[in-house]
């Protein structure tokens, strides 16, 4: 939202949590957050979506970011949502027009400030009269959710005005005219302007608040400031911005403020477990999406590398894992040499083309974007700089290569920045799980393809694993495929090994079971221990079935933990209910 970060500044002022629609679901009624340690209760909603997405149940059908069962929820009084559900009702413009009367009914007197002349076109002598009036007028929907925009009667030609005014007439009470008004100006300091202190329109919201001797206006306001020189609207959702309202007294200031003034002992916060769910289930896909982008740009850069060098790659392994992955399309044994670099460098630039690198790195900008405040600069600037790395399309293959080892490199540098930089609490050990999953599957495919190639070991094996340098400072041979097999699977002190994988992630389990309770792991577990005894009886033999069990097993269970872990702290699905009285 455009003013995200005003609601971040309220709700940590306050002390509330930001929620997203999916941070809560409804049970039974009852609303709850969703957080890595269960379910809350929650009991009071300060609303600040619009209404038609609040429930894709009841309003909106294809809301995606509103919250199913809320409106049952409140009508069965047990959520308070403040603006309450219709509240809207209250903004809209067509009210502007009976305000004077309104005043004088209610209240026996005029109003304070004069309203800005107003006409609903709901009443037949309004529509007329602002037809007449057009050029002077800015036509505007009369209640919020219609969502049309805001016409300025003398921008519009002859064909758009009669095509507005039959509008109009078809659905009269959807629109209201307003006076055109000019706004007010302020001086606001401009960086890239050369004078630095440009004119731009202003405009000041002031609020009301309800005590015990009626509703009394607090001091101070929202400023909104336009984005151009000459704007007539004055909106975030255009480029507009805020500024300071500053507020004269001839008295004493009053410094209350919610904010500590300093920190006790006591009020120290140390990693907790009070996480938001999808915080955390963002952390998890930003681990498997940096290294699922690594593997890819891995694959490619080795696929490249291959056809550059040898020509046909039809019936290569490394192609055939791409076609596995969605990386590559499935037809190319007849395809000619010129189609077969086009789907090279689709598979490698393309966003649109899903499963390309590029198509990754969008996917991965996109949870890094929902986790803006828990990443560094430095994360930000690696990541708009493999953004920005593919928005100039290179023709040859070589200049793919190039691309890809940039990308390889950026992935490394991210993996650094998680290793070394982000605190070690339960986020970055979910961070650590969706890595460690993500890299126990492709490692387990990997393995499986090339064992099923057969032949002498593939130099390309240890190149994908990155562990050719390892290799060589063991070997003086030639990979052969015991040593390397033992290398990528058995060899717990490898990070690419299938063994660092699997009992790094249960020893991830156990620490989160430690504040989380039992997580259900068996497939895991007996994967692992098959593994372990593999490894004891050094059964790695390229035709081995029980080594290709194994990598099997592995990588199904990772897939069933991913599954599992999304069902206890994500969605909840596993997640008992805690009754009305929690």
């Amino acid at each position: 939202n455009e003013t995200y970060f005003e609601h971040a500044y309220l709700a940590r002022y306050l002390g509330f949590p930001l929620v997203e629609g999916s941070d809560l679901m409804v049970r039974d009624g009852c609303v709850w957050l969703k957080n890595l340690s269960g379910l809350r209760r929650v009991h009071v909603i300060l609303r600040r979506l619009d209404d038609d997405f609040c429930d894709p149940l009841e309003l909106d059908g294809e809301s995606a970011i509103g919250v199913p069962g809320l409106v049952e929820a409140a009508r069965q009084g047990n959520v308070l949502i403040a603006n309450s559900l219709g509240s809207n009702l209250l903004e809209s413009g067509a009210l502007l027009g009976f305000l004077p009367r309104l005043c004088r009914r209610l209240l026996g007197e005029e109003l304070a400030m004069p309203s800005l002349a107003t006409w609903w076109c709901g009443e037949e002598a309004a529509l007329e009269d602002a037809i007449e009036k057009l050029d002077k007028l800015v036509i505007k929907p009369a209640f919020p959710q219609l969502r049309i925009q805001s016409v300025f009667g003398q921008d519009l030609d002859r064909r758009e005005r009669a095509a507005l005014i039959a509008r109009m007439r078809a659905r009269p009470h959807h629109y209201v005219a307003q006076e055109l008004v000019q706004l007010s100006q302020a001086p606001v300091w401009d960086t890239q302007h050369p004078r630095r202190l440009v004119a731009r329109a202003v405009g000041l919201r002031v609020f009301a608040c309800a005590s015990p001797d009626g509703y009394v206006v607090m001091p101070g306001g929202l400023t909104r400031v336009a984005s151009e020189r000459d704007a007539r609207v004055i909106a975030m959702q255009r480029g507009g911005s805020s500024k300071d309202t500053w507020v004269l007294t001839h008295g004493t200031v009053n410094t209350f403020s919610l904010l500590r003034r300093s920190v006790g002992p006591s009020e120290l916060v140390r990693a907790g477990t009070k996480l938001s769910s999808r915080v955390v289930e963002n952390l998890f896909w930003f681990g498997r999406y940096c290294e699922r982008c690594d593997n890819t740009a891995r694959l490619l850069r080795a696929l490249i590398a291959q056809h550059i060098e040898h020509g046909d790659i039809a019936d290569h392994a490394l192609t055939r894992l791409c076609q596995q992955k969605g990386i590559l399309p499935k037809d190319l044994e007849d395809a000619s040499i010129s189609d077969l670099e086009e789907a090279l460098r689709a598979a490698a630039l393309d966003a649109k083309q899903p499963g390309s690198l590029a198509s990754g790195l969008h996917q991965l900008s996109n949870v890094a974007f929902s986790l803006r405040e828990r990443l560094s600069i430095d994360n930000w600037r690696i990541i708009s700089r493999l953004a920005d790395d593919l928005n100039d399309v290179p023709t040859e293959l070589g200049e793919v290569l190039e691309r890809l080892d940039r990308s390889v490199l950026a992935m490394m540098s991210l993996s650094g920045f998680a290793l070394d930089g982000m605190t070690r609490d339960q986020g970055w050990r979910f961070l650590s799980v969706g890595r460690r999953i993500e890299r126990l599957q492709f490692m387990s495919r990997v393995l499986r393809e090339a064992l099923a190639e057969g032949g002498d070991t593939p130099d390309w094996l240890l190149e994908l694993a990155d562990s050719t340098i390892t290799y060589r400072s063991r070997y003086m041979t030639r990979p052969q495929w015991l040593p390397v097999i033992d290398l990528l699977v058995a060899d717990e002190s490898n990070p690419r090994s299938i063994a660092y994988q699997a009992l790094g992630l249960t020893d991830y389990l156990a620490r989160l079971a430690a504040h989380f309770g039992t997580i259900e792991s068996a497939a895991l577990s007996d994967a692992t221990a098959d593994m372990l005894a593999l490894r004891a009886d050094t059964d790695f033999r390229v035709g081995s079935p029980r080594l290709l069990a194994v990598l099997n097993a592995l990588g199904e269970a990772a897939y069933t933990l991913s599954e599992q872990l999304g069902r206890r702290f994500f969605s909840h699905a596993a997640t008992p209910w805690p009754g009305n009285n929690s």
